[in-house]
């Protein structure tokens, strides 16, 4: 990129890769939004998820520990006490478990991580090294995914309320918090953003950022179609569903 774009031709950039590259698009997720999944690849999904969870306020912490303006650090700490919670039992990781124990999935085996696809690891540890690795720029820049959240929200939950049995408002309840929780940091981020990306090269950067965040997200379901929907090739030691 060589010329400079104003702030909302850069917000324009950002939302087109939202629209061309979010994980919405996914044919996993498709399936499990149209009730297309069997409960055994729901509890796969859900058990491989949780891990992308529990490393949200890591990453977050990563960020944090990089910011030096106090008034930065007071409005992204927030998001870890969103997912760790104040006290034991709070937060956006104790729902996920609440979701996962719904479906029939031991606590410890879930947090445990030893039914975890490697692909899943891979992918999430490499968002966590990315935020410690690039600039505090791209860094915050990656966390814009959330501009795109609340709409796969909204139809992932009333997919799943309609079409599953055994899912219910309750075992769901993560994803209200994330439907005011998202839109929020979405507009902290995207606004540090448009302010801080003053140069061409630090407009790609932030672009790229976000790209790199999409491809985070769509190979996580791309291991788990692999895996569990065609060609169901199992990987040593992970989560083997019990069908029937």
């Amino acid at each position: 990129m060589t010329t400079l774009l104003s702030p909302e031709e850069l917000e324009a950039r950002l939302r087109d890769v939202g629209t061309r590259r979010y994980h919405s698009l996914h044919p996993f997720h498709k399936l499990l939004h149209n009730g297309e999944l069997s409960f055994a690849q729901v509890q796969a999904w859900a058990l491989n998820r949780y891990y992308y969870q529990a490393m949200i306020p890591v990453k977050d912490s990563a960020i944090l520990a990089r910011m030096e303006e106090p008034e930065l650090r007071r409005v992204w700490r927030q998001r870890i006490v969103d997912h760790d919670g104040d006290h034991e039992g709070e937060g956006g990781i104790a729902r996920w478990l609440v979701l996962t124990d719904s479906l029939g999935l031991h606590r410890h085996y879930v947090t445990s991580l030893d039914g975890l696809l490697p692909a899943t690891k891979f992918a999430v540890d490499a968002y966590v090294h990315f935020v410690r690795e690039k600039s505090l720029l791209e860094a915050i820049a990656s966390s814009l995914t959330e501009m795109f959240s609340p709409g796969i929200i909204g139809e992932r939950v009333a997919g799943m309320l309609k079409n599953y049995d055994f899912v219910s408002r309750d075992t769901l309840a993560y994803f209200d918090k994330r439907l005011t929780q998202a839109p929020r940091d979405a507009d902290f981020a995207l606004d540090y953003v448009k302010q801080h990306a003053r140069t061409p090269e630090q407009q790609e950067q932030v672009i790229r950022a976000l790209e790199f965040k999409c491809n985070v997200l769509w190979v996580q379901l791309d291991a788990l179609y692999f895996a569990y929907v065609d060609p169901k090739m199992a990987y040593p030691g992970a989560f083997v569903p019990k069908e029937g």
